[in-house]
This record gives structure tokens, C-alpha cells and sequence, in this order.
């Protein structure tokens, strides 16, 4: 894959790249349209990438489908997938790190210590393979969007990065591969992140900018929702991640994380 991708640099060509763990969904398929026409070579990689997932946490049981993947690619006119072995990717002995100790340090590196250095490593490795000129992120993952943004500009990648919007199942769950490990009932349960944060909107668009009356009604409207355990619920800028007093249009962001039975769910709106 290095090989190629560095031949196809060498004939000028531009790279695009969307780095995914697989179980493809349209979230994932809408980055390829956000990309393809700005690039013309499209990879995709999947690979679930184990030093992101941390003790107890579902490695095992995170979905795969490889054969529907290649499929929904094909349609979808993606030129390469990159789907690398685990001991492709990391050596026995591999023993080299990447951490950002300043944008992945809340939220959910709060609750998932060590998840952020895993991503930052496996980004680090898959760009240096597939030499991108643009690559392509989604939203819902917004604390994950800043610490690629923040790594890109720190260690001196030439990459442009971009950030697709949210996109979201026919009754406004948010996309995720997870999605699938829950039943009707507990589906039900993760409608609520949705319709917590269009309360949260609400209350914008009638006035209210002080972030803690907007999060306390965004947690007290959680709070009701027997079964769901929540995480996190956070009004920050969504460039530094630093905590809002007061939101403002087209910088802040309120972020979200809840258990539903087992199973973890993140979300988010930008204001």
C-alpha cells in the first residue's frame, strides 16, 4: 500500500483518504462523496484498530463485515481498500506511542484514558502508508476531529482535514456501527440523545445562552429515560474543547456520551 500510494504521488496524482473500522454505514460512505471529487484517488482503509479500545471494552465484539464493506465501496466507487492485519500494523515489539495531552484529556478521555493515544497512533501510521493529500472525518466523533486536527498541525502533516456532518438514521439516532448491538427497546432508550440536544436547541433559538442552564435541561430531560446511564454532557468551543460559559453561534458545541445497557453512544450539535 506505501508502495502504491507513493507511486501514484510520484504521477502527481492527489490522494484522498478515509480512515474507518469497518461496518459501513451511509455516516461512513458520506465522507467518499464529501472527498472524491476533490482527489483523484479515493482509499479507504478498515481496520479495527486494537490500541484504541481499552480494558473490558468490546475488541471482540466490534461488528465486521468485510464482504458487505468491499460491496457498499464498489458502489460507491472507492479505488482502494487498505484492510491490514493486526500484525501488519503493529510489530510484536512495537513500543512507539502518540499522545496529545491537551484536547484529549475530557470527555471521553476522561472515562477512556488511553483511546485518543490509540487513535492519534493508528492515524499517524495510516497516513504515513497511504500518503493522503486530504482526509476525511466525520462529526459525531467531534473530540476525536480536534485531536486529528491538533496532531496534523503538531507533527507537520501536509494533509488537509476534512469534517463531514452528522448523519443520521431515519428516526435521528446518530449513524455508528455500534447501533447494531442494540435491541428495539434500548434503540428506543438512544432516540433520547437526539431529542435532548433539539431541546438544547430550542432553548438557543429562544434566547438562552448560559451553557449551564442549557446542559441541566439537557440532563434532567436524560435523567428520565429509564436504563440509560449518562456519561458526559458538555458545552465547549469546538476548535479547543475548553468549557463555554455562554454558547455562541458557529463556535460552540454541545457534546453528549450515555450507556445504554451496555452499550456506549456518543452525540453531538454545533449551535
Amino acid at each position: 500500500m506505501q508502495s502504491l500510494c507513493s507511486s501514484l504521488r510520484t504521477e502527481g496524482l492527489r490522494i484522498g483518504f478515509v480512515p474507518t473500522m469497518g461496518a459501513l454505514h451511509e455516516g461512513h460512505l458520506s465522507l467518499v462523496d464529501l472527498i472524491k471529487e476533490r482527489v483523484d484517488i479515493l482509499v479507504l482503509s478498515i481496520f479495527v484498530n486494537p490500541t484504541q479500545f481499552g480494558h473490558n471494552e468490546d475488541l471482540d465484539k466490534y461488528p465486521r463485515d468485510l464482504e458487505q464493506d468491499k460491496m457498499l465501496c464498489i458502489n460507491r466507487k472507492v479505488d482502494y481498500i487498505f484492510a491490514p492485519s493486526i500484525e501488519e500494523m503493529y510489530q510484536s515489539n512495537y513500543s512507539t506511542k502518540i499522545s496529545e495531552n491537551s484536547l484529549s484529556i475530557g470527555l471521553c478521555g476522561s472515562s477512556r484514558p488511553d483511546h485518543f493515544s490509540g487513535v492519534a497512533l493508528v492515524c499517524a501510521k495510516l497516513f504515513n502508508i497511504c500518503q493522503p493529500s486530504v482526509v476525511a472525518f466525520g462529526q459525531k466523533d467531534a473530540q476525536q476531529v480536534a485531536v486529528i486536527k491538533r496532531m496534523v498541525r503538531d507533527l507537520n502533516f501536509q494533509i488537509d482535514v476534512l469534517v463531514g456532518p452528522i448523519i443520521r438514521e431515519y428516526d435521528g439516532l446518530a449513524m455508528s456501527s455500534r447501533n447494531r448491538y442494540l435491541s428495539v427497546e434500548n434503540r428506543d432508550k438512544a432516540l433520547s440523545l437526539n431529542r435532548s440536544l433539539q431541546r438544547g436547541k430550542q432553548l438557543f433559538t429562544e434566547g438562552t445562552t448560559d451553557a449551564r442552564k442549557i446542559t441541566n435541561e439537557i440532563k434532567s430531560d436524560l435523567s428520565r429515560v429509564e436504563g440509560l446511564e449518562l456519561d458526559y454532557v458538555e458545552i465547549v468551543n469546538r476548535e479547543n474543547l475548553v468549557a463555554e460559559l455562554d454558547v455562541k453561534a458557529k463556535q460552540s458545541i454541545c457534546v453528549v456520551a450515555v450507556w445504554v445497557n451496555k452499550v456506549r453512544l456518543i452525540d453531538n450539535y454545533c449551535f
